[in-house]
């Protein structure tokens, strides 16, 4: 293996010089770890320094120039300062748009579980070792790479994969939200791309749908009795100091919106399940709710501003908790479902009676690569055949702080390998739909956010 191909296994990292979409948008994290090798090679000089600011975020010198370098190292040619200059642009536009669908993602209270996560890293550490004779060669190169250990690289490898499933996650959530329009994508346009791509279509990877349910483990009687007393105690609290709300928020609430002193941002009817979402509609600003229950547990809101179809809110959540013995008794109860399933019984009813819906976890999935799935999934799936129903098997539930349990049918088997015309078409139609998309939002993200670009290639003088 050469040194080009190395660093581009080690990092991970690529440019793609065209419009930015979620499956090629370049990750900062993975170009920061990177920085001790950043050194303009054709131009000779150090870079240091600020490349732009994206919001309160910057993005330095030294991780534009680390992504340009793995550019080159796959394959980018770079015969003169022209050529440079070009690269440069593109892997900081490019960084500029990672980084403002993070700021988003984060904005959205989108959360990753990184134990979903874990097994990219994983399998890109057994792919990057397999091309060293010795761990004694393997850690050398990682030296040269300006990794000092392999800790270190892991944790770049994480924080990369973080932050494009932030990216990917954040682009379905809009959607889902009907934050994101759709655009029309014409046959002149397919036919174009076709005729550039069909001399070079890639292999289809492999992919599978499914049907799922998925049991979600359920506190007792007396653990919510537990929590809706605690919560008690913050509405009496509340109603002493209403002031208080935002810090009583960051000090008890038990879910991602802890840190922002509970805000939920701006939300449309229909976001929030009915309990709350109705709760939230019919409070005007300022007031505090009574206790609602959900199936998260047990919320106080308060609405701060509101819009033509839209409210801004926080709350506080209490959930109540769950151990061990509960884990198991829904191991119990999701082998009955699975049971119940495999001897005829009907889906529809099932899934109404036992899917955790609260948990925002999808009952279809028509179609989705094989590779991508988490582990538990993947592992699940092992020699499965078409209409067969898996399971149950654990997922993580951090919400919960336990396991939740699936039983899912394979609805779709695809097992790769060569891709058709009408394949192909459809594929780049899907792609060309998406970059659109993609592209109309990026151009509103930078409408709403500071960006300063600092560094300019074409002014940074010749060699």
């Amino acid at each position: 293996m050469n040194r080009s191909s190395l660093y581009s296994l080690l990092t991970g990292v690529a440019i793609v010089a065209a419009p930015v979409s979620l499956s090629h948008a370049q990750d900062t994290t993975a170009a920061k770890a990177a920085k001790a090798a950043a050194h303009d090679t054709v131009r000779g000089i150090p870079v240091d320094g600020i490349a732009a600011v994206v919001g309160d975020q910057v993005i330095l010198v030294s991780e534009m120039m680390a992504s340009v370098n793995s550019a080159r190292a796959q394959g980018a040619k770079v015969e003169n300062a022209r050529d440079l200059a070009r690269l440069e642009t593109d892997a900081l536009q490019q960084l500029i748009e990672a980084e403002l669908l993070v700021q988003k993602a984060k904005a959205e209270k989108v959360e990753i579980n990184d134990n979903d996560l874990q097994s990219q890293v994983d399998a890109r550490e057994k792919q990057a070792r397999a091309n060293f004779a010795t761990e004694s060669e393997f850690r050398q190169a990682l030296k040269e790479n300006g990794f000092g250990t392999i800790e270190e690289w892991r944790k770049m490898q994480m924080d990369a994969a973080r932050r494009n499933k932030l990216q990917q996650d954040v682009m379905q959530k809009l959607q889902r939200d009907g934050k994101v329009t759709a655009v029309n994508v014409t046959e002149a346009e397919i036919n174009e791309a076709y005729e550039e791509a069909k001399s070079q279509l890639p292999r289809k990877e492999a992919r599978v749908g499914m049907r799922q349910i998925v049991v979600a483990t359920k506190p007792t009687e007396a653990a919510k009795k537990k929590a809706r007393a605690k919560i008690d105690s913050l509405r009496a609290e509340l109603d002493k100091h209403p002031e208080d709300f935002e810090n009583i928020a960051k000090r008890e609430s038990m879910d991602g919106t802890r840190e922002l002193g509970g805000d939920l941002g701006w939300n449309r009817r229909g976001r929030m399940v009915p309990e709350f979402d109705r709760m939230m509609f019919a409070l005007n600003p300022g007031v505090i709710s009574p206790v609602v229950e959900t199936g998260f547990g047990y919320h106080i809101i308060r609405v701060d501003r509101v819009q033509p179809a839209e409210v801004k809110a926080r709350h506080i959540l209490i959930r109540p908790s769950v151990d061990s013995a509960d884990e198991a008794r829904t191991r119990v109860l999701a082998d009955s479902v699975a049971n119940a399933w495999r001897k005829g019984g009907s889906y529809d009813s099932l899934s109404v009676r036992f899917h955790d819906e609260a948990g925002g976890e999808e009952k279809n999935i028509p179609e989705y690569p094989r590779s991508e799935l988490p582990e538990a999934y993947r592992n699940a799936l092992e020699g499965a055949k078409l209409n067969d129903i898996i399971g149950p098997f654990a997922i993580p539930d951090p919400a919960a702080g336990a396991n939740k349990f699936i039983i899912a049918q394979v609805t779709l088997l695809d097992e790769g390998g060569e891709m058709t015309p009408a394949e192909a078409r459809t594929r780049i139609r899907e792609h060309l739909a998406g970059e659109k998309k993609m592209r109309r939002l990026i151009d509103s993200l930078k409408a709403q956010t500071y960006v300063s670009i600092r560094y300019h290639p074409d002014q940074q003088g010749a060699p």
